[in-house]
């Protein structure tokens, strides 16, 4: 017999089709995690309260800055501060240092480099963070007042407090279902009672100075003297006279404010939420 021939078999495979390959599901996860997220925040906007939304972007957008100086490196800056009183013309600053009468600077110091006479930048910037630090306690502790009592459940709904360049803001304001005062009158309701004794109970923790601010909503019907302002006015003197018959003392106040409504918070100049009370806190180098 002879030898049997070797028979080779070439298959010919083609390339996979699109719909045969893998890049599809690579973006089908990703529109899958994108639409997770996108229903995750729908549902923590609807599970969260305003003050506790304010305090996430506060914590990503905060409004005082941890540092006053920029870090520096190559390229752009050459390693400069954009905030200090010793950079060039170039850089977009000046120095104060040739002004008549001008506060003596420190180049760490921010964008006007003034420091409280006989205190070094370094010592300024500590006890900076430390009434920073003080002003959060306070805060903290404001929201967590009352975690057992009447007070968290009913009352907090009216709060939102923000830490700004001024110090810290507790903002008190109406609901449209929940006034703060009885009508148009400077009377307050239980709740704004309960909710200044214990905003001037947290108060103790510091003795940073105090301003009351009030301010109205719009009223949608023309008066010949809308009286916006002495309602605002005695608003603003009636929160401070509750804060002293709850402890705090007169001699903090600096001062007491009516706007009337000319500071809106929301587009609708005469909804209920522009209708409010701020204490704030002020910063001592105010």
């Amino acid at each position: 017999m002879g030898e049997r021939p070797i028979i080779i078999k070439r298959k010919k495979v083609a390339g996979g089709d699109g719909h045969h390959g893998g890049a599809w599901k690579v973006a089908y996860a990703d529109f899958v995690t994108a639409m997770m997220a996108f229903f995750l925040l729908m549902w923590l906007l609807n599970a969260t309260t305003e003050q506790q939304r304010s305090g996430l972007a506060d914590y990503f957008s905060p409004t005082i800055s941890v540092s006053r100086t920029s870090g520096g490196g190559e390229n752009v800056m050459n390693g400069d501060s954009m905030h200090t009183e010793m950079t060039e013309i170039a850089d977009g600053t000046g120095s104060n240092s040739g002004v008549l009468g001008a506060v003596p600077f420190n180049p760490d110091r921010g964008d006007s480099g003034r420091t409280p006479t006989g205190i070094d930048g370094k010592a300024a910037d500590d006890m900076e963070a430390a009434e920073i630090a003080a002003l959060r306690e306070v805060e903290e502790a404001l929201l967590g007042f009352g975690g057992e009592t009447f007070v968290s459940e009913n009352a907090m709904r009216h709060v939102v407090t923000r830490l700004t360049d001024e110090g810290l803001i507790i903002e008190l304001f109406a609901l449209p279902d929940a006034p703060l005062f009885a009508g148009d009158t400077a009377e307050p309701m239980p709740v704004t009672e309960a909710l200044v004794a214990m905003i001037a109970e947290v108060s103790g923790l510091v003795s940073n100075r105090v301003a009351v601010e009030a301010h109205l909503a719009a009223k949608p019907v023309m008066r010949v003297d809308p009286p916006l302002f002495p309602l605002s006015s005695e608003r603003a003197l009636r929160v401070r006279e509750m804060l002293e018959d709850h402890g705090l003392d007169r001699e903090r106040v600096r001062r007491v404010t009516g706007h009337a409504d000319r500071s809106p918070v929301v587009g609708d100049a005469s909804a209920p939420r522009n209708d409010r009370i701020e204490i704030i806190l002020l910063r001592s180098d105010l």
